[in-house]
């Protein structure tokens, strides 16, 4: 066995990003980041799963030399996982022919019986997007809660109205196609439905890509990104995979040290859904812990730039229009998916819901339990012994402005899949989550049926999302158990003798402030530059 200790202060061993130090560990031991993890082998999911071909991969068996990459095999379950996405949706797609011509079959609460909801359906004629105007300019007034009239305009961010645009132009030009050139017919806002659904399945295979690249040595662990249930259940519910595409590719360039295309990524994620945007957060706090700000620097200035790029010329030509998304969140109520609805089924307290006025409390309530989201996040990133990955930060935060946040719409639970694989190694664990989190659809459809056609009463949906918010506050606290332990943390010690660099790491696995030394199988935390004094 050779002896590579090192000196207080001295480098690790040559060519380890992370700057190991190194006590009494095998020479042939000190891997790069470039040999493969085999899930038949390592997780115990798929290990089972083998049976039905043989059992696990042999010891002889050749990966990642052949056609059948498994980068490839992932996009192809991914593919999978998609048509099974679709099928959940297809029922809400019929269409029969009446008096009045084709008409979309929504009779009799089909969708919530079938399971079928995408908001993408109703949202077509709900947004003025049948009219066929630019969003953000056109209006239109609803009746208010407490009384009078409220005007409306588009709800979304920038880049989410404007895709949405863009595929209403598609389904007319069709219609226009029909009438004039006699293409076969069909409803608009079918059309509307395929055309959106076409390209949120090319956002989510980038995500898949992106986060299949990001899993390094365990890309096979990311097998659960492409057949989570969660895809089969949201991925076409809302919009929401543009955000996780844009966030998982600025990941991935923050990883090849990118800073400015990882930047513009950041800011197109944020001008669709505004979760991207806390990776900079996550960014910031790791930045200063390894004394890598001018870097982030780069990455914020040009994900701001990025995100006034998009939003500005809306923001100028159509200023109410573009302040609408920001509006409706602060006077919207508790989403009936979210805990404060779990608060006023169990006390009666309404939050004030019932007055038709913006909800005060429970945004002050809200906005500060994020804060102190935040300010724990940043104590771990800056003061854990060892330095957390991106991923469990990243992780860590979005779950927790979920979890207080005054809305949790079901789709939303997508943004924590690619985060969760990347930060958690434990497969069995997310698919339990994953598993229970899509079940929670099936009570929550029955909650917008009339009482005399429920299957369920509406108990057992605010008891699925405590269950769900229970197991998300596992999956954190096994975070922050492997960042305090990190011995354990199956990223960094794929298997014994070998530690690895953070995947995400990118230019902070360049720190010289900080090494960590291993000995007798305990991590240790050394400071360099007070070392070497």
């Amino acid at each position: 066995m050779a002896d590579n200790r090192h000196p207080r202060g001295a480098p690790g061993p040559a060519g380890d990003p992370d700057e190991w130090e190194w006590a009494a560990t095998p020479a042939a031991d000190l891997r790069e980041n470039t040999e493969l993890v085999i899930p038949s082998r390592s997780d115990g999911i798929v290990r089972s799963a083998t049976k039905l071909v043989g059992g696990p991969l042999g010891r002889h068996g050749v990966v990642g030399r052949a056609r059948l990459t498994p980068l490839r095999v992932i996009l192809a379950l991914a593919l999978v996982g998609l048509a099974l996405g679709w099928s959940t949706k297809a029922g809400c797609l019929q269409q029969h022919s009446g008096s009045d011509g084709l008409s979309l079959d929504w009779d009799h609460h089909r969708q919530y019986i079938a399971m079928c909801y995408t908001d993408t359906v109703p949202l077509y004629s709900a947004e003025r997007l049948d009219r066929g105007a630019f969003p953000y300019k056109l209006s239109w007034t609803e009746s208010k809660a407490g009384g009078g009239e409220q005007q409306r305009f588009m709800e979304y961010p920038v880049i989410t109205g404007l895709y949405m645009y863009g595929a209403m132009r598609v389904a007319k030009a069709w219609t226009w196609m029909h009438d004039n050139w006699g293409v076969p017919a069909a409803l608009e806002v079918v059309l509307f439905f395929t055309v959106v659904a076409f390209g949120l399945a090319l956002f989510w295979l980038v995500t898949v890509w992106a986060t299949a690249i990001l899993g390094g040595r365990r890309i096979w662990s990311t097998w659960l990104v492409a057949l989570s249930p969660l895809v089969f259940v949201h991925i076409f519910t809302n919009f929401d995979a543009i955000a996780t595409a844009c966030l998982a590719v600025a990941l991935l360039f923050w990883s090849r040290r990118n800073l400015w295309a990882a930047g513009v990524f950041i800011g197109l994620g944020t001008a669709a859904k505004l979760y991207p945007a806390l990776a900079l957060l996550v960014l910031l706090v790791l930045c200063l812990r390894t004394g890598k700000v001018r870097e982030f620097a780069v990455t914020a200035v040009c994900a701001v730039a990025t995100w006034l790029v998009v939003n500005v010329p809306i923001l100028a030509l159509y200023p109410r229009g573009w302040w609408e998304f920001f509006r409706l969140n602060s006077d919207r109520n508790p989403d009936v998916t979210s805990l404060y609805r779990v608060v006023t089924e169990v006390s009666g307290y309404d939050w004030g819901a019932g007055g038709g006025s913006t909800p005060t409390l429970v945004n002050a309530i809200s906005l500060a339990l994020f804060v102190l989201v935040c300010l724990f996040v940043a104590f771990l990133g800056l003061r854990a012994p060892t330095r957390p990955r991106v991923a469990q930060l990243l992780f860590l935060l979005v779950a927790g402005f979920l979890l207080v946040n005054k809305v949790w719409s079901p789709q939303y639970s997508l943004w924590l899949v690619p985060l969760a694989v990347l930060a958690i190694p434990h497969a069995r664990i997310l698919l339990t989550w994953m598993t229970v989190d899509a079940l929670t659809w099936i009570p929550l459809m029955g909650i917008f049926l009339p009482a005399d056609a429920r299957w369920l009463p509406p108990g057992w949906f605010f008891t699925f999302l405590v269950v769900r918010a229970v197991l998300v506050l596992g999956l954190c606290a096994l975070v922050v158990f492997e960042i305090y332990r990190p011995e354990y943390d199956l990223v960094r010690n794929p298997e014994p003798g070998v530690r690895i660099a953070d995947p995400i790491g990118g230019v902070l696995n360049d720190s010289q402030g900080e090494t960590v030394r291993l000995r007798a199988g305990s991590w240790q935390r050394a400071d360099t530059a007070r070392a070497s004094g």
